[in-house]
């Protein structure tokens, strides 16, 4: 079964400043604001949800193939792939862009500031799903119309897929969320996604649900819900060995769902093996630096669970 991940390949360029932005910017001067901070710390990470999708998603033993679009720039992260063994086909280079990245400064209360430059991504509509022959995919955060595009590609395709909004849900209008479900046959919030979908399109989670064959939520340290057949499955928080970072842990938790739909998994069994991997992901820095076997997966599972997956 090949899983195709529609979504971002992107560069997280992540830097540490030794001091508190407080210290640095007058709250009354903010109309001339002009500050730069010096940072030592820096470091580049192979991210976009795409990307870590797919990682996560092969390192549960699935066949994932990345449709995406990516810049001039992306030589380093191709080879990335190709050493991995992640099937590229479907990602395309356009020329005179820059893949997306993101500039994040942290400072030493944790406090972000964070540029974001799309890039290549705003011509994610370019790459069909058609053309990949998937039997299951996912529509992650990309550019808008490549979303769309993607969404109607599955549906028309007669493709089942998970439609995964995430940051880029703020870009679509309440009409345009339920055209998404009305498409899709399962759909995955964080909590804070959950709640302004439902302002946005004036409908409870369950009237949600009930346009899908399953809604997830996930929060956080508290855990999912699964919204399925009128019922609320709840899917606890798997305890991770340490907290690191929480980047790239939604994607982690998706790859498990993703994984668990192709092969046949109950609901249950679904969610709990997507907490794992979440909980695997947040003990790494990054969102690909984590390298467990599928026989240290399925010991996460038993150990949190009592069984093994598989």
């Amino acid at each position: 079964m090949t899983t195709l991940i529609c979504g971002s390949l992107a560069f997280d360029n992540i830097m540490v400043f030794p001091d508190r932005f407080k210290h640095h910017i007058l709250p009354e001067q903010i109309h001339i604001l002009n500050v730069a901070f010096l940072v030592p710390e820096m470091r580049r990470e192979f991210g976009g949800c795409a990307g870590n999708i797919a990682y996560n998603l092969m390192l549960l033993g699935g066949s994932p193939t990345i449709m995406a679009t990516v810049g001039d720039d992306a030589q380093p992260y191709l080879a990335r792939l190709d050493a991995l063994g992640l099937d590229r086909r479907h990602v395309r280079q356009i020329p005179g862009s820059f893949t997306a990245q993101a500039f994040i400064t942290t400072d030493l209360d944790d406090n972000q500031i964070t540029a974001f430059h799309p890039g290549a991504m705003a011509f994610s509509h370019l790459n069909k799903v058609e053309a990949a022959k998937p039997t299951l995919g996912i529509v992650a955060p990309d550019g808008r119309d490549g979303m769309l595009q993607h969404a109607r590609d599955f549906a028309a395709a007669g493709v089942p897929f998970i439609f995964d909004p995430g940051q880029g849900l703020p870009m679509f209008s309440g009409d345009d969320l339920m055209d998404f479900i009305g498409l899709a046959d399962y759909a995955c919030f964080n909590d804070y996604e959950a709640k302004l979908a439902c302002d946005r399109t004036g409908r409870s989670l369950e009237q949600l649900a009930s346009q899908l064959k399953a809604l997830i939520v996930t929060r956080g340290g508290e855990g999912s819900d699964i919204y399925v057949d009128g019922r609320r499955i709840e899917i606890p928080c798997v305890q991770a060995d340490q907290i690191l970072d929480p980047t790239g842990c939604g994607d982690a938790y998706r790859s498990g769902l993703l994984y668990g739909i192709a092969q046949g998994y109950d609901w249950e069994k679904t969610g709990r093996l997507a907490a794992v991997m979440g909980a695997i992901k947040i003990a790494h820095r990054g969102g690909q630096n984590h390298q467990p076997t599928r026989d240290e997966i399925a010991a996460r599972f038993e150990q949190a669970f009592g069984s093994r997956p598989w």
